[in-house]
């Protein structure tokens, strides 16, 4: 079966973890994976499975426009700024797992149909692929929602420098996100770095204040949602069903990882990457057919 190419801009963890992924897809080879260091764990791990690496960055895609139709970009919302015009000239469709926020926002279980022919998507945040689905259905089951938080607790060894590095942007476009999908003015983002050993898996709550809750329409929305997820994001497990108390519902999920390259307990990085696989394999499907 014809593949398409991909190349991963960023040999880190996310990068790496990535590389299994696509590696295991029925729809995407990986042609390069591009780092800045060819002795780094990833670029070890990329060269011993057999993938063609690169240590130039975005200039490896710039000499060979031709690698790729596709490329996941795993390295900082200040990169992909720079990153993002050169590949728009080049035709190549970028799959930002950064919060730079420069394409439409995509939740696979929610819009893909609609993010799939756009030149630039961006997978948001972590955090946002794991609440927004949940905001998301609150808005569209609850008539009046004044305010929606969303809090995610992480294992703080599964924050790796990119991550902290970006946390100002997570924040923000964290919180974008769930207003853009549910509708609500006001909305907050919190992440938890938790250093407990042995490490915590990823959990992330959702509180809404809704002035007169519809709980039979969200608990139905909710499951509905979740089911979506997991077909992409297997672990996605709601570990507390919509419950309304003291004037708000709360609701919590947990995500634990495959396990391909990173631990398990790394949910929170696994989560954003099952997401681009989705959007990568849906693209994909569209451009073989059109090859026929």
């Amino acid at each position: 079966m014809s593949k398409i190419k991909v190349a991963i801009l960023g040999s880190g963890n996310i990068g790496t973890d990535l590389l299994y992924k696509v590696l295991r897809s029925e729809y995407l080879e990986c042609s390069l994976f591009i780092g800045r260091n060819l002795s780094s764990k990833g670029m070890s791990r990329a060269v011993s499975l057999g993938v063609p690496v690169s240590d130039q960055g975005i200039q490896a895609i710039q000499n060979r426009p031709d690698c790729c139709d596709i490329v996941f970009d795993c390295t900082s919302a200040m990169s992909h700024k720079i990153h993002a015009a050169i590949l728009n000239d080049l035709n190549i469709t970028a799959i930002d797992l950064t919060p730079a926020k420069l394409g439409p926002f995509c939740i696979p279980a929610i819009n893909l149909d609609a993010c799939k022919s756009d030149k630039n998507i961006n997978m948001i945040t972590c955090g946002g692929q794991a609440s927004i689905p949940l905001a998301h259905v609150i808005g569209q089951t609850q008539k009046e929602v004044d305010y929606i938080e969303v809090v995610s607790t992480i294992a703080s060894k599964s924050a790796g420098p990119a991550t902290r590095l970006n946390l100002d942007e997570y924040i923000e476009t964290t919180e974008k996100g769930v207003k853009m999908f549910s509708g609500c003015k006001r909305s907050k983002a919190i992440l938890n770095l938790n250093p407990a050993e042995p490490c915590i898996d990823m959990q992330t709550t959702v509180y809404a204040q809704v002035r007169k809750p519809d709980m039979e329409a969200l608990k139905k929305g909710v499951d509905e949602m979740v089911a979506k997820i997991q077909k992409y994001v297997p672990s996605y497990l709601l570990v507390v069903p919509p419950t309304y108390e003291n004037n708000r519902i709360i609701m919590t999920v947990r995500v634990k990882g495959l396990g391909d390259f990173l631990p398990s307990y790394a949910g929170n990085l696994d989560i954003i990457n099952c997401a681009a696989i989705a959007v990568a394999e849906e693209y994909a499907k569209s451009l073989l057919e059109k090859r026929g």
